[in-house]
């Protein structure tokens, strides 16, 4: 159960980290997707990466208690970026920052990263490495798929040693303006939390209506009525009623899987869906 702490005990900022205990939760940081599920998604292999700072941080046992709870709340980022996040966190970590900013720098931090880590690994690196090295194993050379693998392997570790380094300088150097505005910086974290959830409806939300009315030879179809009205107005409509029961109803995420799990049967089987 997330704490409902919003300061630590013990405000005195903590001596900075050092490289060996940076480069250490780096190689954490590949088990990130270690232990991934449908409610937290990677907030157990989030915690078990920061976990060596977090206790060198937090020498009073309540703070690394309270630390340790609302770091397992809800995370989810690309694996190969994730240490620019820890970097910053790490950074607020140290200087006992108020737990309400942490945790908006941690959602805002961590969506933009998977769109970046996509563009950059998945739709660049790769097919660039792949399309060359390809090549290569095609015409029988088995340097093709060692250089592939060494080349993707040593791009993403370098840049995760140096996001790690460079993201926790940046969060040193950073806290005084993020302290001065806190309040300002916590409402446009949520806004941007707010934004990145309406753009996902709108681009993976694909459940529609396949009910028609017959009409002579123009039936009438009942999703072009709907985006007439308002395009994805159905995935829009869940994701409302879901952010409700959650919000208002005090429902678990897994519950809310499982609503949609039977409704979609349902649906699906009786011809709504």
């Amino acid at each position: 159960m997330a704490s409902n702490a919003t300061t630590y005990k013990n405000l005195t900022p903590a001596q900075p980290l050092d490289k060996k205990t940076l480069n250490k939760m780096v190689w954490r940081s590949l088990n990130l997707q270690g232990s991934f599920n449908y409610e937290r998604m990677q907030a157990a292999g989030w915690l078990y990466c920061i976990l060596p700072g977090l206790e060198k941080i937090h020498t009073d046992k309540d703070d690394l208690s309270i630390s340790m709870q609302h770091n397992l709340e809800f995370f989810n980022t690309h694996p190969f970026l994730v240490t620019f996040v820890m970097g910053i966190v790490l950074s607020l970590e140290q200087q006992k920052a108020d737990i309400n900013m942490i945790r908006s720098v941690r959602v805002a931090a961590m969506g933009p990263l998977g769109g970046i880590g996509d563009a950059l690994f998945w739709f660049t690196l790769v097919p660039i490495t792949a399309g060359i090295t390809a090549n290569m194993a095609i015409n029988g050379s088995i340097a093709g798929p060692i250089l592939f693998l060494l080349i993707f392997n040593i791009v993403q570790m370098a840049l995760r040693f140096f996001l790690m380094n460079w993201s926790y300088e940046l969060g040193s150097k950073a806290i005084e303006i993020l302290t001065a505005n806190a309040k300002e910086f916590t409402r446009a974290a949520s806004m941007l939390g707010v934004f990145v959830v309406g753009a996902l409806t709108s681009n993976y939300g694909g459940t529609t209506v396949a009910l028609t009315i017959e009409n002579g030879d123009s039936p009438i179809v009942i999703q072009s009525i709907l985006d007439g009205i308002l395009p994805k107005l159905i995935p829009l409509g869940i994701t409302l009623g879901l952010y409700f029961l959650i919000k208002k109803k005090g429902w678990t995420p897994v519950a809310c899987i499982g609503l949609l799990l039977v409704v979609g049967l349902l649906g699906a089987l009786v011809g709504i869906f």
